[in-house]
């Protein structure tokens, strides 16, 4: 009895045994039925290169995305044995399109699959097909995306299954997109009026003129299309784009606002600081900003020559470097020429200009009156994307965060340190504080050192995003003044009020009034607030004033 009762049981796991060594001998493996039909781009039939890919379009297997690729860009090979090569573009290496293994290629002895644009039609919505498929959503948004410029009526069914199961937002939102541009095109009336809605609601810029088709007249001014309806949608979708667009630009103006005070602000800072304790008119103070700009191409060339293995992080040793040469040249100016001419400013002013002019000429002699070429290193080139069109680079990024920490350490200087207690001591005071045995002339000689310094740093930013020539500080001179004078002068917290006012007014009214008209505004404006505050936005309290 125990032995009839076994044997059903030994039965049925033979059987389940039997039946898995049959499904592993009998059916195909994934990898096998792929590697099957990609022999078939392999033929010398067009016919039969098509039928591929629409094959392997169907069977949905990512790993034919290489094939195909290399086959839409032309650099898809077959050698005598029949086997798939995708080469590099410079045809110098290839690998396996099945098993993905570098073989080694002789460019005479392959042959690239003839195709024509029927086999390209076909490609295309197979390749989107593939992607779309990816597990990675950025996969399956580049390819949406990619859709996007190219919508094709052969692939909306394709589209439509793929929204039903779409679980990321972001693609959800460039396939209804896609789909919406095909459907406008098409003949049913539903569908386009959906279409409207849904461009309206996450389109961009990229689709007005597809709308504005609908809104065209001809010569007697009387509308093209017939169908109110749709003009009335057309012109409801355009006014929404427009009015998001509206905003993602006055978010983009507010960023580049950010980040054109941050510049203003690195080159005033020094500025604010020498002004404010001895009353200097520096017409040099651009120059600094030159300076430290040279300093850091001079730097960025020797780490490429000496340690080209460590240029990605040259910028560690160009800081330091450009603070250092224009504090230097800071206190060689103060201590040979502006300590002989305090209290006569207008004689100041001259002297400065015509030092400036000497620096701009010095530099064009070492390094030629041409701009020369800052490169950014790799951690700060490109940006990100927050909306369509708006781009925050990742330099400008950095600027501002850098910024942020120059100003956090002078302020740390200046109210932290007893330099700076002395430096304090003297602005308010000079007769005071030196019978407490200050030394008045050497504050003046440290304190000018760190301003032309800091003006320094403000040139490596600059280095960073734009060209660097022997007029650069002539550019912002102008501005520097502005920015104190508005600020107050000798206030690090009225220098940073008037550089972020003055960068965010000027990048909200240049859409509006153009950059010239723009500056002139700005400059209106300061003049006008100067008449009613004279002192600018935070008061100084020192001998300025009571000089």
């Amino acid at each position: 009895m125990l032995k009839n009762r076994k044997l059903p049981f030994a039965v049925s796991l033979s059987l389940v045994f039997n039946f898995i060594l049959w499904l592993s001998a009998g059916s195909p493996s994934a990898a096998g039925e792929l590697e099957t039909v990609l022999r078939g781009l392999a033929d010398k039939s067009r016919v039969t290169i098509k039928k591929t890919v629409v094959k392997l379009g169907e069977l949905g297997d990512p790993a034919a995305l290489p094939a195909l690729e290399a086959l839409l860009h032309k650099r898809l090979r077959v050698d005598a044995a029949g086997r798939l090569i995708i080469i590099n573009e410079e045809e110098t290496a290839g690998t396996d399109a099945v098993s993905g293994e570098a073989v080694p290629i002789d460019s005479a002895a392959l042959r690239a699959p003839r195709i024509n644009n029927a086999v390209r039609r076909v490609l295309r919505p197979a390749i989107a097909r593939l992607k779309l498929n990816s597990g990675d959503p950025d996969v399956r948004l580049a390819a949406a995306k990619a859709l996007m410029k190219r919508p094709s009526a052969a692939i909306l069914p394709l589209l439509q299954k793929t929204l039903k199961k779409e679980t990321d937002t972001r693609v959800r939102e460039t396939l209804s997109l896609v789909v919406a541009q095909i459907q406008l095109q098409g003949d049913d009336r539903d569908r386009q009026l959906e279409a409207f809605s849904l461009i309206g609601q996450f389109g961009d810029n990229r689709f007005k003129s597809d709308l504005e088709k609908f809104l065209a007249k001809n010569a007697d001014g009387a509308f093209m299309e017939t169908n109110p309806e749709f003009r009335q949608a057309a012109a409801k979708a355009i006014a929404s784009i427009e009015q998001r667009q509206f905003f993602k630009n006055q978010i983009g103006n507010l960023f580049y606002g950010l980040s054109l005070g941050s510049i203003l602000l690195l080159a005033a800072l020094g500025l604010a600081i020498t002004f404010g304790l001895m009353g200097v008119i520096n017409m040099a103070h651009g120059e600094m900003l030159m300076l430290g700009a040279y300093s850091t191409y001079v730097v960025q060339n020797l780490v490429n020559t000496y340690f080209p293995e460590l240029f990605n992080w040259y910028l560690a040793a160009a800081i330091p470097t450009a603070f250092v040469v224009s504090a230097l040249v800071g206190i060689a100016l103060e201590r040979l020429v502006i300590r002989h001419l305090y209290g006569r400013p207008l004689e100041t002013l001259l002297a400065t200009w015509g030092i400036s002019l000497v620096l701009i000429q010095t530099v064009r002699l070492i390094f030629g009156a041409q701009n020369v070429q800052v490169a950014n290193p790799p951690f700060l080139s490109g940006g990100v994307e927050l909306f369509q069109g708006v781009v925050l680079p990742y330099n400008r990024i950095v600027i501002i965060i850098f910024v942020i920490c120059v100003v956090g350490l002078v302020s740390m200087l200046l109210l932290r340190t007893p330099l700076g207690l002395q430096v304090r001591a003297v602005t308010q005071n000079r007769p005071m504080a030196s019978c407490m045995g200050i030394s008045a002339g050497q504050i003046d000689m440290w304190t000018f050192g760190l301003g032309s310094g800091v003006a320094g740093l403000g040139g490596v930013a600059l280095s960073q995003i734009g060209n660097v020539g022997p007029e650069l500080g002539q550019f912002y001179i102008v501005d520097c003044f502005m920015v104190v004078v508005l600020g107050g002068v000798g206030k690090i917290a009225g220098t940073v009020a008037g550089a972020m006012g003055l960068g965010i007014v000027n990048k909200f009214l240049e859409p509006v009034a153009g950059a010239v008209l723009g500056k002139i505004a700005v400059l209106i404006f300061i003049i006008l607030f100067i008449q009613k505050r004279p002192q600018g936005i935070f008061a100084l309290k020192g001998r300025t004033v009571e000089n």
